[in-house]
């Protein structure tokens, strides 16, 4: 128990290294850098590296390291086909099945958004910890297997993309407090609507970021 603990701790702490790139994409790390970034021994970070694989944030070359690929606009359009079914999916799930005390979360989460003043860190942190709440109020364990590595793949796009910080912010702060705020109506019908929108945002943003490059040629 205490092992798998660490092993969670150790995917968190990786997971937000690669996320925010303070392990850039393209470069290849040693388990010993990632022990000592994350404090933790070499089974845990062996644990997890496993797992970040399986989800495809990273890619274990033995006798060479670990390399941290680069995110491409293909596969991030191709994983948010698959996020926009998961994502509708557990908000309608979500809306009968939430509890008095994930509901009370969620409103909390609604005022937190709805204040939109983060620094990008804090927005990222912030934005994991909605979807985690929906998935969470879903009840269905698998689900929120499925989730997970797609929410960090999203995240870690984003980031590595975004431009003007400010707006994108406000735009996806508005966009995860629709979400919230239907699934605490237990509208699961504008519940869809809502993580709809959210996924045509993330789609319209990744191809932005080829846009300049096509107009350049």
């Amino acid at each position: 128990m205490m092992q798998q603990g660490k092993a969670a701790q150790a995917y968190d702490e990786i997971e937000r290294l690669i996320v925010f790139q303070e392990l850039a994409p393209g470069s290849l790390v040693s388990e010993a850098v990632l022990m000592e970034k994350t404090g933790l021994g070499r089974t845990p970070v062996r644990e997890a590296l496993q797992q970040l694989a399986r989800n495809r944030l990273v890619e274990i070359h033995p006798n060479k390291g670990v390399l941290v690929p680069l995110a491409s606009v293909e596969a991030q359009l191709r994983m948010l086909e698959l996020r926009r079914v998961l994502e509708s999916l557990a908000v309608q799930l979500a809306c009968p099945a939430a509890t008095d005390t994930e509901r009370k979360a969620m409103q909390d989460m609604v005022g937190l958004l709805e204040a939109d003043q983060f620094t990008l860190r804090q927005y990222l942190e912030t934005v994991k910890e909605t979807h985690l709440m929906i998935v969470a109020a879903s009840h269905n364990e698998y689900l929120a297997d499925a989730m997970a590595p797609l929410q960090g793949l999203s995240r870690r796009f984003w980031i590595t993309h975004v431009r003007d910080e400010q707006v994108e912010i406000s735009q996806g702060s508005e966009l995860h407090a629709s979400i919230l705020r239907s699934v605490l109506e237990r509208d699961a019908e504008k519940a869809e609507k809502a993580s709809h929108a959210l996924n045509d945002y993330l789609v319209e943003f990744a191809y932005r970021t080829v846009r300049p490059r096509i107009g350049s040629v």
